[in-house]
């Protein structure tokens, strides 16, 4: 018997599902958990260059080894900025020294 429905249409409602829970899932956060979303986003930003790396090394054509050389370097760029904005994002929860104090090296 043949399918009513092609898989393709299935993968298509899958991915607009997927646009509108993340959607709603960002836009939602309140924004004391901004800083742990972020460094679960590094992890997994991390985990796709690992993938593309794999992905880059397995394809013989050089359009794949492209690919995965552009996937690889997109998802470094995108670990680099999630980790400066983590990291200014926790320089503002920081207490500032009263004027005329100097702050301390840690030890």
């Amino acid at each position: 018997m043949e399918e009513l429905i092609s898989p393709g249409i299935y993968n298509l409602i899958i991915f607009v599902l997927a646009i509108y829970v993340g959607y709603h899932v960002v836009w939602n956060v309140t924004p004391a958990l901004h800083t742990p979303l972020m460094a679960v986003t590094n992890a997994i930003s991390a985990i796709v260059i690992v993938g593309a790396m794999l992905a880059a090394a397995l394809t013989v054509t050089p359009l794949g080894k492209s690919m995965g050389t552009l996937a690889v370097a997109l998802a470094a760029v995108n670990v680099f900025g999630g980790f400066l904005v983590t990291r200014r994002m926790l320089e503002m929860f920081k207490k500032k020294a009263p004027k005329g104090v100097k702050e301390e090296a840690p030890k």
